[in-house]
């Protein structure tokens, strides 16, 4: 990920070799460009913290779309546990920030 911190920090930057903070960047013009390690590792931090959100809401995606028939069938009546349940899906990136640490509602 410190690559793309560092692309993403420094849009001239079209080459990166190495890794960590040895990492040697390298402009169109084959110029290096420093990168202040700091600035890059709170970068990277951002782009973890968004990849593990993206992949906590697909995950919340495909959970919603397995019930998506509870509230789309013409003959469908949901329940209450079953409102609830979708409801708790939607809310679930209010306390959960990946994978890691979510605590998936029980499925009626």
């Amino acid at each position: 990920m410190r690559h793309e911190a560092i692309r993403s920090l420094h849009s001239n930057v079209v080459t990166i070799n190495g890794d960590g903070d040895s990492a040697v960047a390298i402009d169109k013009d084959n110029n290096v460009v420093s990168w202040d390690a700091s600035a890059v590792a709170t970068k990277e931090a951002e782009l973890l913290a968004a990849f593990n959100l993206a992949e906590l809401r697909t995950k919340r995606n495909e959970l919603l779309a397995e019930t998506d028939h509870w509230i789309f069938s013409d003959t469908a009546d949901i329940t209450s546990a079953q409102t609830t349940y979708r409801q708790a899906l939607r809310d679930i990136t209010d306390s959960a920030t990946g994978l890691d640490d979510v605590s998936w509602p029980e499925k009626p």
